[in-house]
């Protein structure tokens, strides 16, 4: 099912995520509509709390395939790139944004079985964006400029 995606101003995208504890069928059901919303509407990644659900989780679909990441954390960081971005709840923007070039971090999957990824590039620039939304932090909060996007 294709969940509306909700917009920067509702609360619920400054929320502190709780961790996910319960690995069940309300939480793959969850994890297959956001798979569906986030091919619905051709982004990079989703996070729970975009489709209105204060968890830590969520999607993201890159060249490097679709990885749904649950309760994850950063290992580490390291270098630095500097591009443009925007966000599925922060819709006609953009702005540009220091992100790391490379990160590891470790997750959980959706039966609750632990793994780490390493991401680089615009793959690692999806995973921090996404990961921010999990703390209440959108893109805007770290760009150096907000435009119009083009």
């Amino acid at each position: 099912m294709i969940r509306e995606i909700v917009q920067v101003g509702d609360p619920v995208l400054r929320k502190k995520c709780t961790p996910v504890t319960r690995f069940d069928a309300e939480l793959c059901a969850l994890l297959d509509d956001m798979k569906e919303t986030l091919k619905a509407a051709e982004g990079a990644g989703l996070a729970a709390p975009q489709v209105g659900v204060p968890i830590r989780a969520v999607a993201v679909d890159v060249e490097e395939g679709y990885f749904e990441l649950i309760n994850p954390v950063f290992v580490w960081q390291k270098g630095e790139q500097y591009g443009a971005e925007g966000c599925l709840s922060v819709k006609g923007k953009a702005g540009n944004v220091l992100r790391p070039s490379k990160v590891k971090i470790l997750f959980q999957d959706r039966k609750g079985d632990r793994y780490s990824l390493v991401a680089r590039d615009f793959f690692a620039r999806a995973v921090c964006h996404e990961l921010d939304h999990l703390d209440g932090i959108l893109y805007t909060d770290k760009a150096d400029d907000v435009r119009d996007a083009e």
